[in-house]
């Protein structure tokens, strides 16, 4: 099948918990989103077929990171008010590839038979104190 945004609002809405962000977007925009998860999915792991449900996941994630407030934060900016509302935003801009979600992972793994790990892009790293 193909990623499609008719497919994705019936997925998303019975199966992500906030979905506000979503249906607050026009088509092009869950176009690009669902573009985006696509390719990043795809890049990030080549060798294996990714089921529609995963990009479904990863993109409703998206939507959250890159809504009209966080998007702020993945364009640097650290703090910023309106109306007297103070936002500050912790850490910085963060990668596209760390934002997969564990269950867009688990998907990828059972499609494919494997377990492709739920580190959410992070890998363990030795350490000396």
């Amino acid at each position: 099948m193909a990623v499609n945004i008719f497919d994705a609002d019936s997925y998303i809405e019975s199966n992500v918990i906030v979905i506000d962000d979503w249906t607050d977007s026009d088509d092009a925009k869950k176009q690009r989103l669902l573009n985006v998860a696509s390719s990043t999915l795809t890049r990030v792991y080549p060798a294996y077929t990714i089921p529609d449900n995963a990009v479904y996941e990863y993109a409703a994630v998206l939507t959250v990171a890159f809504n009209d407030t966080n998007a702020q934060k993945q364009n640097g900016v650290k703090s910023f008010s309106v109306a007297g509302i103070q936002f500050t935003f912790d850490g910085g801009k963060e990668s596209i590839e760390s934002m997969i979600p564990a269950t867009a992972r688990h998907l990828i793994g059972q499609e494919n038979g494997v377990d492709i790990g739920g580190t959410g892009g992070r890998r363990p790293k030795w350490t000396v104190l």
